[in-house]
């Protein structure tokens, strides 16, 4: 997501992979520093055999993400969500409205109480946005991303520990957390179990050295990513706010 920013009759657009501290100066997000990551070998292996359309099966990937990740956030939030709009057009692709309602079950079942929803943190080194922090129903606590992939891949753990410091560094009134979870609405599973359903897992590690040693594992990866990206700045895109065209007799 590009943040954007209107001065001086210009639309200034800057690389999303980038948060912006008080004092002016870039930090990557916690997802882009994970590039620096490296990728499985069963990962490497599809995208060879994808070929060309490697790049568009992520883009289709990225745009399902963001809309579930939209329709979930304002169903949190106390909207009304509709797969039709007023004129009886799909909002969304069937495939993302059935992780949606993944969700619901989840949230149905499980009740939980946010305490934060879509919550930025601006770290000195690094920054992201949070899905949730938030209690269930049986008084756990947890940093809970929300994941749309086909698979829970190493990385994402590495994400919800540097989420898990992030929080206790800079949250005004942080909390006990039990631990961090990815809720995954594209599971496997095909029963109600605890902490599943038919579609989706709640996946958790507890605070614990566990957690701790994926933090350190970020850490030493953010090393690799501030050493081969050494300016740290953002690409940026300004544009006018209006044009129009002389035309000649």
């Amino acid at each position: 997501m590009k943040h954007a920013i209107i001065e001086n009759q210009q639309l200034t657009f800057t690389d999303g992979r980038f948060y912006q501290r008080p004092g002016g100066e870039w930090v990557p997000s916690v997802t882009t520093v994970l590039e620096a990551y490296p990728k499985p070998y069963a990962l490497l292996q599809w995208m060879k055999e994808q070929g060309t359309k490697t790049d568009e099966i992520i883009a289709a990937a990225g745009r399902r993400g963001t809309s579930v990740h939209d329709m979930t956030e304002r169903y949190d939030r106390g909207e009304e969500v509709n797969l039709f709009d007023a004129d009886g057009k799909p909002n969304c692709t069937l495939e993302e409205w059935g992780m949606f309602e993944r969700y619901v079950d989840f949230s149905q079942r499980y009740c939980p109480k946010f305490q934060r929803i879509e919550t930025r943190y601006v770290g000195p080194e690094y920054a992201g946005t949070v899905d949730r922090i938030g209690t269930l129903n049986n008084g756990k606590r947890f940093i809970i991303d929300i994941k749309t992939s086909n698979g829970i891949y190493d990385s994402y753990w590495l994400q919800l520990a540097a989420y898990f410091y992030l929080y206790k560094l800079l949250d005004e009134t942080p909390m006990p957390i039990d631990g961090v979870a990815i809720l995954w609405l594209n599971a496997k599973t095909r029963t109600d179990k605890e902490y599943q359903g038919k579609g989706w897992q709640l996946v958790m590690l507890d605070n614990s050295e566990e957690l701790r040693e994926k933090f350190e594992l970020f850490k030493s990866v953010l090393a690799i990513w501030d050493a081969t990206n050494a300016d740290k700045k953002p690409r940026q895109w300004t544009y006018g706010l209006k044009h129009r065209k002389e035309v000649q007799s």
